[in-house]
């Protein structure tokens, strides 16, 4: 007997649905990121397509329905397990509450903002993600007064290169005089 006729396939808002949060990760610029440069591994892209399927079965599956906050939550979690990322740009809320609202416009079968993310997902494809590196220390306060004044090196010029000054030996004020009275000479090294 074919067991792939024994699953119903699933109603159209569901698929919409799915298609919308595929494209909708797929042009969050931290996850792309993260995807491309392999932090989740070599089957990076794999874990994309299964965060996708992960936040498609919470909204199909849990009573009540996810808020953007499950959702925030589900995708921070996700990019430090599965990717070793922190994000704490607040990328992720803007990323939950359009999952939100893709899932109130589908069940009302609007397709508005699924096209958008499709269109964008697509413009986006074969780019390289364009994004800032900030870093965080425990010294932020010092981080942050350094970088206001510093805007004109920071255009891509190198740093000079150190050079390195033989230290100078220090030459004794007074002569070296033995218990005998002689002076000693102190030869400078071989050549």
């Amino acid at each position: 007997m074919d067991n792939s006729q024994t699953h119903a396939a699933p109603p159209p808002s569901s698929v919409l649905f799915a298609r919308g949060v595929i494209a909708r990760l797929a042009i969050w610029t931290t996850l792309r990121i993260a995807v491309q440069e392999n932090w989740g591994g070599p089957d990076a892209s794999a874990k994309r397509t299964w965060l996708a399927s992960v936040i498609v079965d919470a909204f199909e599956e849990q009573v009540p329905m996810p808020d953007d906050q499950y959702i925030e939550e589900l995708l921070l979690q996700v990019m430090s397990d599965e990717f070793e990322a922190i994000v704490e740009d607040g990328s992720a809320e803007s990323v939950a509450q359009d999952i939100v609202r893709l899932w109130d416009e589908t069940c009302a079968s609007k397709q508005d903002l699924l096209v958008k993310f499709e269109e964008m997902a697509q413009n986006v494809k074969g780019k390289k993600p364009n994004a800032q590196e900030k870093v965080v220390s425990d010294d932020a306060e010092d981080w942050e007064d350094d970088e206001e004044g510093e805007d004109d090196t920071s255009d891509g010029e190198e740093a000079p290169q150190l050079v390195e000054h033989p230290i100078p030996k220090t030459m004794p004020l007074e002569p070296e005089v033995d218990e005998d009275g002689f002076t000693l000479v102190k030869s400078k090294g071989r050549r």
